[in-house]
């Protein structure tokens, strides 16, 4: 189990990381989300005891990061899978590890066929591709068999082949028990892979929160609706935090309230209507709804095709 207890983290007059707190359980696969610049990286570091917090502690299984006597066989951690010497093999970078913890040689070859690396085992690590570096990072992070996983961006640089073997291999990790911190920019991968999010903005907790619960509590859920008297709906149903668009003549895409309420308010006018579906948030819809003044850089398309 990971927890977080009043994480701080400043530099200077820049506070990175505010009173953070959360927990992570065994047993299930945990997005840690947030946009560029959150913090999540600063608070990986800090539960691995590689930045020390102004204020605040981290615990895995009930200790600091550093008071574990063999750590890689207690946590295994991905932050930065290119930090290997180039000169290296994937072999000997493994075996370098493997020694430090007393980690038995038949281990090294188990991760080595479990991330696909075999072939290349003997090769530098310097003609890697990104994806093959990745692999390498997610099988050093395996190679203690640990009980706890904290992975940053572990499918970077994956083909779909690669990516859905990571998908099934940190579900598959967590069904054993294990508990599996994963951050990642792809909503529709976490939508696959995590069953509980916790998501921060601007080094603050926004939510700690199962993937379903989540989705379906957003308010960025849509209904569509198909009516021959489109304008006077729209004037009908407009509102503050009532958000309408159109796609085609007589379809409008209504968020901002329910379908029972649209409903209700074309019979009372009069004002056919030919469907009325709701649909619920994606995932991506739903981040993108809650971290929206949380988002450090903000981008327009304004003028893009100028």
């Amino acid at each position: 189990m990971i927890t977080a207890h009043e994480l701080t983290k400043r530099y200077g007059d820049r506070t990175v990381v505010s009173d953070l707190t959360f927990t992570v359980r065994p047993g299930t696969v945990t997005g840690f989300l947030g946009p560029n610049g959150a913090g999540k990286s600063t608070t990986m570091r800090m539960l691995l005891g590689l930045d020390a917090p102004t204020r605040g502690h981290a615990t895995i299984d009930g200790r600091p990061y550093a008071a574990h006597r063999a750590p890689l066989t207690q946590v295994g951690a991905l932050l930065e899978a290119r930090s290997v010497h180039p000169g290296r093999t994937a072999h000997h970078h493994l075996m370098a590890l493997a020694h430090t913890h007393g980690i038995p040689r038949s281990r090294v070859t188990q991760v080595l066929e479990l991330t696909g690396l075999t072939d290349v085992a003997h090769r530098r690590v310097k003609g890697f591709s990104l994806g093959m570096g990745q692999r390498l990072g997610i099988a050093a992070a395996l190679l203690g068999d640990p009980a706890v996983l904290i992975l940053d961006e572990p499918v970077n640089g994956l083909d779909p082949e690669g990516v859905l073997w990571v998908r099934n291999l940190l579900k598959s990790l967590a069904a054993e028990g294990r508990t599996v911190l994963v951050s990642s920019h792809l909503m529709s991968e976490m939508a696959l892979t995590a069953e509980h999010l916790v998501i921060i903005g601007r080094g603050r907790l926004l939510a700690d929160i199962t993937v379903t619960e989540f989705v379906r509590q957003s308010g960025a859920g849509t209904v569509k609706v198909v009516t021959p008297d489109a304008p006077a709906l729209t004037r009908l149903l407009s509102a503050p935090g009532v958000d309408i668009t159109g796609d085609t003549p007589g379809t409008l895409h209504v968020r901002g309230t329910d379908a029972e309420h649209i409903g209700r308010t074309a019979a009372a006018h009069g004002i056919p209507l030919f469907e009325l579906t709701p649909r619920a948030a994606s995932l991506e819809e739903a981040f993108m709804d809650l971290t929206r003044d949380a988002v450090e850089y903000a981008a327009t398309l304004e003028g893009a095709t100028a």
